[in-house]
């Protein structure tokens, strides 16, 4: 039993790889089948302006 990385054999190295990449493929794999399945269009909406108008906000209290 190898308690350290440092002393562990090449099996336990390898070991370790494959895991890691069978762990990263399945991220992987995840990701692109969630995003495929969704729909994500891009289409730019048109806004036109309207009439002019004035805005204004006052909120200062006034001290009498």
């Amino acid at each position: 039993m190898n308690h350290s990385i440092h002393s562990a054999d090449r099996a336990t190295h390898l070991k370790i790889v494959v895991v890691a990449l069978v762990a990263g493929i399945a991220v992987a794999g995840f990701g692109i089948s969630a995003r495929t399945s969704s729909d994500y269009t891009q289409t730019a909406h048109v806004i036109k302006a309207g009439k002019p108008m004035t805005v204004t906000n006052s909120d200062t209290s006034m001290i009498r």
